[in-house]
């Protein structure tokens, strides 16, 4: 069976660069997980309306290398919430540059937390949705 993207739209898109690469020639991890957390951070501030960091990281896996000049595109869906946290499932897919296939290239949660002017937690609204 054949994997295809979320039929929803990306959080962000990215072109992967040269200088994002490693030394093998691959798009580095660490550059995959900053915008992993970008992505993740963008749902989670729209849901809750404030201020949402991510204070916690897990579950990451790396299917597919990512080359440089690939169309990056990184779907992000909040998967569960607490009193102020969001819990939010990341998917990376990649698209050459040059034609239609696209792969997986990792997947990841984020935990991010819902944070006040004063810098303390905040509540979750009543009425907030995962829908």
């Amino acid at each position: 069976m054949v994997e295809l993207p979320p039929a929803t739209a990306p959080a962000i898109r990215a072109t992967a660069m040269a200088c994002d690469a490693n030394p093998y020639g691959k798009i580095f991890v660490g550059w995959l997980m900053g915008q992993m957390a970008l992505a993740a951070g963008s749902v989670a501030s729209r849901f809750c309306g404030a201020r949402a960091p991510v204070v916690a990281a897990d579950g990451f896996s790396f299917t597919a290398p990512v080359e440089i000049g690939d169309e990056v595109s990184f779907h992000a869906e909040i998967v569960g919430t607490g009193r102020t946290s969001m819990t939010v499932a990341v998917q990376v897919w990649r698209r050459d540059r040059h034609g239609e296939g696209t792969s997986r290239a990792a997947a990841g949660r984020f935990t991010l937390v819902s944070m006040g002017e004063d810098g303390r937690p905040l509540p979750l609204q009543e009425g907030s949705s995962l829908g």
